[in-house]
């Protein structure tokens, strides 16, 4: 009988040793999230799976220019996936194609396509606040929509897409942006 048991403890022991690793790699590292919707298009598409790196931003603040996934600031049940266009401090004014940070002019190179946006507003940033915009800018509900995204609502960011497996990319840094 405990010839029997001893490689069943083992298997055991293995198995929770995985669950718990499983676990802590989940909670606090990282997980996968499924793209939904096409506000980031074409950069990322609905059905686009990624893997959130959870734990860089708590050593550094996030960077313009980084894919983030944070909390819906209207339902804490909802995810969404944004670029960082403006940071903490910052004036981010937008009228029509044009983005401005501290009045000089975003060039967003990763845009195939300027997309219109209507109306001109201003965005005043407080010390821990953050604006986020789509890539798909007409289909992008985002801040300027709900306003500035708290620094507490955000998750991590995107390290990888690796699904569909023809579209495999690994996201190292953020995009370096010019001004104009």
């Amino acid at each position: 009988m405990r010839q029997f048991l001893l490689p069943v403890w083992e298997i055991l022991e293995t198995l929770a040793i995985a669950l718990i690793s499983i676990f802590i790699i989940y909670t606090f590292i990282a997980q996968p999230f499924i793209v939904q919707g096409a506000s980031m298009e074409p950069n990322f598409e609905n059905g686009d799976y990624i893997l959130i790196d959870e734990i860089t931003y708590r050593f550094r603040e996030p960077q313009r220019g980084e894919v983030i996934i944070f909390h819906n600031p209207r339902n804490e049940n909802e995810f969404y996936i944004k670029r960082v266009i403006g940071l903490p401090g910052e004036e981010v004014s937008i009228s029509g194609d044009e983005i401005k940070v501290n009045d000089k002019v975003l060039q967003e190179d990763y845009l195939p396509v300027a997309g219109s946006v209507v109306g001109a507003r201003v965005f005043d940033l407080a010390p821990n606040e953050f604006f986020v915009m789509g890539d798909n800018r007409p289909q992008s509900f985002d801040s300027r929509s709900w306003g500035a995204l708290k620094r507490d609502e955000i998750i991590g960011t995107v390290r990888l897409r690796f699904w569909p497996p023809g579209k495999l990319q690994i996201f190292r840094q953020a995009i370096s942006y010019t001004f104009s």
